[in-house]
């Protein structure tokens, strides 16, 4: 099966078949890039301990974490905020962010992701 499937009205993505590529959280493996008609993308990102910090000048990122360590945070402009399993975050654009800790989440991106939107301070 490819990574991601087109069948009549829906779409299937199966992260375990795309794969990962390096991104200033760690390693993401992105998901509906090609479904024309579909908005967003998204990605399962498995983030280090080192993530860098970033931000995007259009796109709005979804995390939901799925798992994380107990000591897991995400920096928001400069605010860290504890984390844990079955957490959504939206962050809107402009909004420094970075991972703290490992973690892995599914990330949705609006408009779909665009490298070229990625910016590090």
């Amino acid at each position: 099966m490819a990574a991601t499937a087109t069948k009549r009205g829906f779409e299937i993505v199966d992260f375990d078949q795309i794969a990962g590529v390096p991104c200033p959280c760690g390693i993401a493996r992105r998901g509906l890039a090609e479904a024309r008609d579909v908005p967003f993308t998204v990605h399962r990102v498995e983030i280090s301990a080192d993530a860098r910090r970033h931000y995007h000048r259009r796109q709005t990122e979804t995390y939901y974490i799925l798992e994380c360590e107990p000591s897991a945070q995400l920096e928001l402009d400069d605010e860290l905020l504890p984390l844990h399993p079955g957490m959504c975050v939206l962050i809107r654009p402009l909004t420094r962010h970075r991972a703290v800790g490992r973690m892995t989440i599914l990330n949705f991106v609006w408009p779909k992701f665009d490298p070229a939107d990625e910016w590090c301070d």
